[in-house]
């Protein structure tokens, strides 16, 4: 386990801090990920770790951008260290679906692929059991 997980799991309140999936329900810690990947020069720097679940950071590889899918600007990903989350993500608490109020959003919401069918189907059972969101 990364030596870095307690502070990160804690400091991120043990959610995903892209797609806020709750970590209670996986059977395994989420992953420290490098919000700048140490391939684009980012460090080991607590300020440059995120707590990421398994879709989240396989999506997310070592990008840092991606085009915003309704102005096809590329814009930077979401930063949890920068950013509050609700300044660019706004969860639907019925359907699950996490809409992006900016382009930072959408391109993290678009890239990550934050909408899958599974996501949503199991953010539809974290709503009804309290955990989300």
């Amino acid at each position: 386990m990364n030596p870095a997980y307690t502070l990160v799991a804690d400091r991120a309140e043990h959610r995903c801090e892209y797609c806020h999936a709750p970590e209670l329900v996986f059977n395994f810690p989420f992953e420290v990920e490098h919000i700048i990947p140490i391939s684009k020069q980012g460090s080991n720097d607590d300020s440059n770790l995120a707590l990421s679940c398994r879709s989240c950071n396989l999506r997310k590889g070592n990008r840092t951008r991606g085009n915003d899918p309704v102005t096809q600007i590329e814009t930077a990903f979401f930063h949890p260290r920068q950013q509050p989350w609700q300044d660019h993500f706004q969860p639907n608490p019925i359907t699950g679906e996490i809409g992006g109020l900016t382009a930072i959003g959408r391109s993290t919401a678009y890239y990550l692929d934050m909408n899958s069918p599974p996501q949503l189907a199991a953010r539809q059972l974290w709503i009804q059991w309290n955990l989300f969101p």
